[in-house]
């Protein structure tokens, strides 16, 4: 079985996807969903976390990644940077999606990034605002950021258009194709169910809800 099936697998034996097409939940970009992926859920689920860290292992090793400091955003990457720093005995610093407003007011936490290859690392791409706002606070510190390693995203056209404009490599464990064929296969989706998931993907702007039944 290859990554893409195995981190959707854990995801979704972890229950860390959800299925609440009556009661969608918005994201932080204002859309309206009927699905969603809470990956902080996997450190409560050691065997599906290290599938998840350890995937993040064979991606940079498969896509010859070099970097010198791994950096998550806060709060949902920081527990996978932060192991993965450790399983690769790499650095590892945090970014804030604002800066502190006392004390020394940074936005990049743990140490010194000043001339070094940084690789984000991401929790869940929607549509790409907040991993470039990381980059942005990363080149700020005077890091050189040409790569992000997410576990899932949603896929959005927006977030590809985005990270291409940051001149930005976006590298995902899993993709939401996968998450659909294996949530179908294992019974966790009904044939219906994937029928309103694809309804929302073709256009998750203007999708509500509305006339589910």
């Amino acid at each position: 079985m290859n990554v893409q099936n195995q981190v959707a697998r854990a995801l979704l034996q972890t229950g860390a996807v959800g299925f609440t097409p009556h009661m969608p939940i918005t994201f932080k970009s204002g859309i309206v969903s009927p699905v969603y992926v809470d990956n902080r859920r996997l450190p409560f689920a050691p065997d599906a976390w290290h599938v998840v860290i350890d995937g993040f292992r064979q991606v940079i090793e498969q896509e010859s990644i070099e970097f010198d400091i791994l950096a998550g955003i806060e709060t949902g990457a920081i527990p996978h940077s932060a192991a993965l720093g450790y399983v690769l005995q790499k650095p590892s610093v945090f970014v804030r999606k604002q800066a502190k407003e006392h004390g020394q007011k940074k936005a990049v936490e743990g140490g010194d990034v000043v001339g070094k290859t940084v690789l984000l690392i991401e929790d869940l791409v929607t549509t790409g605002g907040s991993s470039l706002a990381g980059v942005e606070a990363l080149r700020d510190e005077g890091a050189r950021v040409v790569c992000c390693l997410a576990i899932v995203s949603y896929g959005f056209e927006q977030a590809i258009t985005a990270f291409v404009a940051a001149d930005v490599q976006l590298f995902t464990l899993t993709s939401f194709d996968y998450i659909v064929q294996e949530g179908q296969a294992s019974g966790h989706f009904s044939a219906q169910d994937v029928a309103i998931i694809d309804a929302w993907r073709q256009d998750p702007l203007h999708w509500s809800g509305k006339g589910l039944g």
